[in-house]
């Protein structure tokens, strides 16, 4: 076992204050850490998607500092829940996912844990260790541990009953699932978002009550929940579902484009939950990022090569601020812009502005595609597309928002775009 060292009085300010919503029960948490007791962090992820995004890492960058004195991370991989669908937040029952989905997600997602975490104190561990085990008597007996009452008193079940909208019976699994995770490994932590903390006392209370002295003081696990990142909507969290993400694994143009997009108002939140800015530096930022203008246009600068640097290096986020500068400031194009097939029958063709943005991926539905042509966000050739049809020829350039291209070429392969 690696040897645990006590964090100074300025780590444990920063572990338990900057980027932490609540921690269940604080004292026992801070006790641990003083005492240098080893403690098994837990952490677990549904692979609903292939895709770990940057408000996963709230959680996991504390993991790490946390790793960095000595403690352990277990990682679950979720693959016998995701199948259900967390249902915290969740106004409907999600689709089940085949155990092939899954497979491949958490293949997929293993491949990113470890741009944070260090895998030399790191375990990773899958539910199906256990739960394909479980016999149908097990199963009873776990759930005869909790009431219905009990598990309705969760904000997302107590308002879908009351308004009568359908819970499936192996959404009140769940909870029960994710506790059970916490004794099979015997957890001393758990680590979530807010949305998390019911899910998370559930298992603090099944450890109790299956005598697993487990957790800071021997009481169960201990709760760590962190703040839920607003995703680029400026207003839901941070999430695949609402695709208003952004994944650690972008292209650092790409990475670097969707930070520049974010609104001001998240600006400062960024800097404190996804980077080191010094804490002394937040008051200013924020009052800077509150002002507008330049101010947070350079400000969003300076976070969007913060961030592409810890997942691609300084050298690959320097280049996306070039590059970004050079596309945006200066008014030019990239260079390597995605190209659309088109057969013109003569040399200018009238297309379909909205069928053209869905079926090329610039735009998830004809809604979306008619209220970006709409709202003039949709340019061709540097003009203002006003109308859903809209004539092109060989290398027209669309430009949809502020970072999305799109070369026309013909299926003609005698004709050369520009």
């Amino acid at each position: 076992m690696t040897r645990v060292r006590s964090p100074s009085d300025e780590e444990l300010r920063r572990i338990t204050t900057r980027g932490v919503a609540e921690i269940v029960p604080h004292d026992e948490f801070v006790g641990a850490l003083r005492a240098g007791k080893h403690l098994r962090l837990k952490q677990g992820f549904d692979p609903t998607k292939p895709v770990i995004t940057l408000g996963w890492t709230v959680g996991l960058r504390k993991l790490r500092l946390l790793q960095d004195l000595g403690h352990t991370v277990v990682v679950i991989i979720g693959d016998w829940t995701a199948r259900i669908g967390d249902p915290s937040g969740k106004s409907e029952t999600r689709p089940m996912l085949t155990e092939e989905e899954v497979k491949a997600n958490s293949d997929a997602i293993l491949q990113q844990f470890f741009k944070i975490l260090d895998p030399g104190r790191a375990e990773v561990r899958r539910q199906t260790e256990w739960f394909d085990a479980f016999s149908l008597a097990d199963v009873v007996r776990l759930a005869s541990r909790f009431t219905v009452a009990q598990i309705l008193q969760r904000d997302d079940f107590s308002q879908r009953f009351a308004e009568h909208t359908p819970i499936g019976v192996h959404e009140l699994l769940y909870p029960l699932l994710q506790a059970y995770d916490s004794f099979a490994i015997e957890a001393d932590v758990e680590f979530g978002g807010t949305d998390q903390k019911f899910n998370n006392l559930v298992g603090r209370e099944l450890q109790r009550m299956m005598g697993q002295k487990a957790g800071p003081a021997g009481l169960g696990q201990a709760v760590f929940l962190v703040p839920l990142l607003v995703g680029l909507d400026g207003k839901k969290k941070m999430s695949q579902s609402f695709d208003n993400y952004i994944a650690i694994d972008e292209p650092p143009n790409d990475m670097y484009g969707k930070l520049m997009s974010i609104p001001d108002t998240l600006i400062s939140d960024y800097f404190e939950l996804l980077t080191d800015v010094p804490d002394v530096e937040l008051v200013e930022i924020q009052k800077a990022a509150t002002d507008g203008g330049v101010s947070a246009r350079d400000l969003k600068m300076r976070l969007a090569q913060e961030i592409v640097s810890q997942f691609h290096g300084l050298d690959f986020a320097q280049a996306a601020q070039t590059e970004f500068s050079r596309i945006f400031s200066a008014g030019e194009r990239p260079d390597d812009v995605p190209e659309w097939r088109v057969a013109f029958s003569s040399e200018v063709e009238t297309v379909d502005v909205i069928d053209l943005l869905v079926v090329s991926g610039l735009s998830p539905s004809k809604a979306e595609a008619r209220r970006l042509v709409q709202q003039g966000a949709v340019e061709a050739d540097g003009a203002r597309v006003t109308d859903v049809r809209w004539p092109v020829q060989a290398g027209t350039i669309l430009r949809v928002g502020k970072h999305r291209f799109l070369r026309i070429v013909s299926t003609d392969h005698t004709q050369r775009s520009e």
